[in-house]
C-alpha cells in the first residue's frame, strides 16, 4: 500500500503526468495568465525586451520570477503574475558595468541559483556573470565573478540560454545558430575555469534556432525519476516549445504560435510544473508574461483513479500473502 499512497500523492500534486514520470508532456499545457511586464520599473532598467526569465522558489510566499531584458540595463523581480517588486541596474560607466568588449550588451541567459544569487549571461561573448540580487541595488558585472562557455565573440548567434541544475550544481546552455549547440557541465566563477560540453546534436531537434533552456529537476513531483534530468528548449524561430532527454531523444512538444505574436524569448518553470514564457515587446508597448500549466483532473476523476491503485494494491498484497 506504501506504493499506491506514494503514486497517488505524486499524481494529485502534478496531474496524470506524474504516471510517466519520465515527460511533463507538454501537448496537455494551456495559457492559464497573460501579464504586461513593466516597460520602466524604475531605477534606470528597462523591461521591454524580455529575453530570459527565472522562478526562485525561496522568495516570497509561492515563488518569484527574475527576467532581464536584451538592452542589458539590469534585472527585475517581478511575482507570478508579472507585478514589478523590485529592480537591481547594472551600472559602472558608459557601458553599463558590462565589460568593455561587450558593446551590445546581449543579456540573453539568466538563472537562479538560490539564496538570492543570480547568473546572467551575454550572448556575443558567450561568458556567465553571477552575482548577488539586491533590491535597489546596482552591479558592475566588469568586476563580477565571470567564466566562460564559449570562446571568442560570435555575433548575434551565440549563447542564449543558460540553466542551473540544483541537485548537483551544473549548467545546461544552448547556442543559437551558425552552430546550434546544446552543452552540459560546470562552471567554477572563483576560476573562471568550465567544462561545458555537447550534449547531443541539435540537428535530432529539427528545429530553425535554439533561444533557451531550462532544467525540469526543480519540479518537485519528478524527484528521484528519469523525468528529473530531462530539459526544456525553446526555439523562437520555430516558435515550438520541446521537452527533451540529455541524449536529445524529443518526449514532448508545445506549438507556441497560437499564444502571442511577440516574439517569446525566455522560458522557466516552478517547483509545481507551471511554465512561465517571456516575450520581447515587438514593436508593442510591453513586453509579456506568459503562464501555462496541465489542466488538473476532475475529482471524479481522481475518484476512479483512487479506486483504481486500491484495487492494484489489495491484488499486490493477495499475491504476497499466497507467497
Amino acid at each position: 500500500m506504501k506504493f499506491v499512497s506514494t503514486l497517488l500523492a505524486a499524481t494529485c500534486a502534478f496531474g496524470f503526468n506524474a504516471f510517466a514520470a519520465t515527460s511533463i508532456n507538454l501537448s496537455t499545457y494551456q495559457v492559464t495568465g497573460n501579464y504586461t511586464l513593466d516597460a520602466n520599473p524604475g531605477n534606470g532598467v528597462s523591461g521591454l525586451e524580455a529575453s530570459a526569465v527565472t522562478f526562485a522558489r525561496d522568495r516570497g510566499t509561492n515563488g518569484t520570477l527574475f527576467f532581464v531584458g536584451d538592452e542589458g540595463t539590469g534585472v527585475i523581480e517581478v511575482s507570478l503574475t508579472g507585478q514589478t517588486l523590485s529592480t537591481m541596474s547594472f551600472s559602472g560607466g558608459s557601458n553599463l558595468g558590462w565589460p568593455t568588449t561587450s558593446s551590445n550588451r546581449d543579456s540573453e541567459g539568466l538563472t537562479y541559483l538560490g539564496n538570492g544569487v543570480l547568473v546572467v549571461a551575454e550572448e556575443r561573448l558567450q561568458d556567465a556573470f553571477r552575482f548577488s540580487y539586491v533590491a535597489g541595488g546596482s552591479v558592475n558585472l566588469a568586476t563580477a565573478p565571470s567564466a566562460s562557455i564559449g570562446s571568442g565573440s560570435v555575433g548575434n548567434n551565440g549563447l542564449e540560454g543558460l540553466s542551473y541544475d540544483p541537485r548537483n550544481g551544473s549548467f545546461v546552455s544552448v547556442k543559437q545558430a551558425v552552430p546550434q549547440a546544446v552543452l552540459g557541465g560546470t562552471l567554477d566563477f572563483s576560476t573562471g575555469a568550465s567544462t561545458m560540453g555537447a550534449l547531443f546534436d541539435p540537428a535530432l531537434l529539427s528545429v530553425a534556432s535554439l533561444s533557451d533552456v531550462q532544467t525540469l529537476s526543480p519540479v518537485t513531483a519528478l524527484a528521484g525519476t528519469d523525468g528529473a534530468d530531462n530539459l526544456l528548449i525553446l526555439s523562437l524561430d520555430s516558435r515550438r516549445l520541446l521537452e527533451v532527454t540529455r541524449s536529445g531523444q524529443v518526449l514532448s512538444s508545445l506549438d507556441l504560435a497560437g499564444i502571442t505574436s511577440q516574439a517569446i524569448e525566455g522560458v522557466t518553470v516552478d517547483d509545481l510544473g507551471n511554465l512561465y514564457l517571456v516575450a520581447e515587446d515587438s514593436g508593442t508597448a510591453n513586453s509579456r508574461l506568459f503562464v501555462l500549466a496541465a489542466p488538473v483532473p476532475e475529482p471524479e476523476t481522481y475518484a476512479m483513479l483512487l479506486a483504481g491503485l486500491l484495487l492494484m494494491g489489495a491484488t499486490t498484497q493477495r499475491r504476497r500473502s499466497k507467497k
